[in-house]
């Protein structure tokens, strides 16, 4: 991180993000409005820092976070940097990324204080990861939330899986297959979120939380939100994302004359063959975070150079033609030996989440 040191300094900033303290607040911004908040190295360690530094200070009594655009929180990880890495064969810089973020995100998970994040805006894949751990997730009529990981070649990672698979029924299997966008309600229904502000009232209550460092103040701002889609239509999503696999999941769906399942349907088949039958498997083993940050791990570190991740990124980020050349046509062709290489431990081990847990 740029700049002093936590310790010696109420105020960090570089191009990326701000930190700083203000009364008995941790105030993290993200800065990278232009590229809509996507988490990079800078963001990951200048955080990793500041919460491990503040959750062994007495003075914070919470940590707030938030982006200085209202148009996304942040839309995800930075996936240009990701392509460099694969197209140049440099597997263990995208590697070493990874496992840093992913103890960030376990840091979230663990931290002994409220962590407050407003989830304004677009909140998509890494977005979710430096969020959705939190204590006091604050979401917004204007709120995007998903997990898009299957139509780039990835899975969710982040500690994705686990969020879905705490998610209600079988809503999880849905929204990581599908990459399904949430409203904010859709949010706190699929338990992403905690609170629905109105955008209005946000510069209220982050004024009143910096005032007080009191999360109880985030009740006097709230309102109930509105009816989630997603639970409207969980009776419909579940008996059919309950299924064994992937392509029963598919037949189920064909058989659905509902707009919903159309359109299900579609995504999916769009998505990787990889990706689809990994992730499925993912979610359904995330009993707890740890299991789902490891087995993501043993993913992503081999996506690189096994996956479709590089592809996906080509087609979505860089020539924006959106239409992925997937390393199989149908998920019937992908090797059970590769879906094995993907789940194997880690070369060099899984990473050591408990090294940075608070407390």
């Amino acid at each position: 991180m740029k700049g002093r040191r936590m310790e010696n300094a109420q105020t960090v900033a570089n191009a990326d993000l701000q930190i700083r303290v203000v009364g008995q607040v941790g105030y993290i911004t993200l800065t990278r409005g232009k590229v809509l908040n996507a988490v990079n190295r800078p963001i990951v360690d200048g955080m990793t820092q500041a919460l491990i530094h503040w959750a062994k200070d007495p003075a914070i009594a919470m940590v707030m976070v938030d982006a200085d655009s209202e148009k996304a929180f942040s839309a995800g990880g930075d996936l240009a940097a990701m392509y460099a890495c694969g197209k140049a064969g440099d597997y263990e810089s995208g590697n070493a990324f990874w496992r840093d973020e992913y103890r960030l995100n376990a840091l979230i998970d663990r931290f002994p204080k409220p962590y407050v994040p407003f989830m304004d805006g677009i909140v998509m894949g890494g977005g979710v990861g430096i969020s959705a751990h939190g204590s006091h997730r604050i979401v917004t009529e204007h709120s995007v939330v998903a997990m898009p990981e299957c139509a780039v070649g990835l899975i969710p990672d982040v500690g994705g899986t686990h969020l879905l698979r705490q998610a209600p029924s079988r809503l999880g299997e849905y929204l990581g297959l599908t990459g399904t966008r949430m409203s904010g309600a859709d949010a706190i229904h699929a338990r992403f979120a905690d609170h629905f502000v109105l955008r209005e009232q946000l510069a209220g209550l982050k004024a009143r939380l910096l005032e007080t460092g009191d999360v109880t103040e985030i009740g006097k701002f709230e309102t109930a939100p509105p009816a989630s889609v997603l639970a409207e239509q969980g009776s419909e999503i579940d008996p059919i994302f309950s299924e064994a696999t992937v392509t029963d999941i598919l037949q189920q769906l064909g058989t659905s004359a509902s707009d919903w399942a159309l359109k299900a349907r579609q995504s999916i088949e769009k998505a990787s063959p990889i990706s689809l039958l990994a992730s499925l498997s993912a979610i359904r083993a995330a009993e707890n975070l740890e299991i789902a940050l490891r087995n993501e791990y043993r993913f992503v570190s081999r996506v690189l150079e096994h996956g479709d991740f590089v592809e996906g990124i080509r087609a979505i980020i860089i020539d924006k033609d959106r239409s992925p050349h997937w390393r199989f046509a149908s998920i019937s062709d992908v090797p059970q030996d590769l879906l094995q290489r993907l789940s194997d431990v880690a070369d060099g081990g899984d990473p050591d989440l408990r090294a940075l847990y608070a407390g």
